[in-house]
């Protein structure tokens, strides 16, 4: 059990991310969580109305299952399979945290701040987690897939348009987590 609740190198991750990528591309299938979102919608008939949403989501039903296993993956691996003792943060990092009123993880995985039950008592945090939606929502439909799709999938399969997408959420993270987080808390 030591072996699956700690830590693994980035190599083994990334090498089995890579079995999964030659494997998908092996039987022609084209990796992407955000396209579920199309799928789900379809499924529910709305097609009828809005012409996006009319294709047949049944040929994406191998997808849909991906993201039910990584729904139940993630429900495992945090229930189950966790050890926050080995997550350790630079001290710069939790003193900046701190100055923006998020607490260090002290043995969780995640900052009550930002996930802890009492973020939706706070209308301010309510109100940021729905334009955060939207905005995510709608830059994975106008980037043509989300950060996963293109650093994976995109790049994987040697995609100028996976390269520019990647380098803009890259861009867009520093600015966010220098600049605008700091603002918000």
């Amino acid at each position: 059990m030591e072996l699956i609740t700690h830590t693994w190198h980035w190599a083994i991750a990334g090498f089995i991310i890579g079995l999964v990528m030659l494997s998908l591309n092996y039987f022609g299938k084209v990796f992407g969580m955000s396209s579920n979102l199309r799928s789900l919608c379809s499924m529910t008939g709305v097609g009828s109305k809005v012409p996006f949403f009319d294709w047949d989501w049944k040929s994406q039903r191998w997808n849909l299952a991906v993201v039910f296993g990584a729904m139940l993956g993630g429900f495992v691996a945090v229930h189950f399979l966790s050890d926050a003792s080995n997550v350790t943060l630079n001290p710069k990092t939790i003193e900046q945290l701190s100055i923006m009123g998020i607490d260090a993880p002290n043995g969780k995985l995640l900052p009550d701040a930002l996930f802890g039950s009492e973020i939706f008592q706070s209308p301010k945090i309510i109100f940021i987690l729905i334009i955060g939606g939207i905005l995510i929502g709608f830059g994975s439909r106008y980037a043509g897939g989300c950060t996963s799709g293109h650093a994976i999938a995109g790049m994987s399969n040697l995609q100028l348009t996976s390269l520019k997408a990647v380098i803009g959420f890259f861009i867009g993270g520093v600015i966010m987590a220098h600049f605008i987080l700091p603002l918000i808390f």
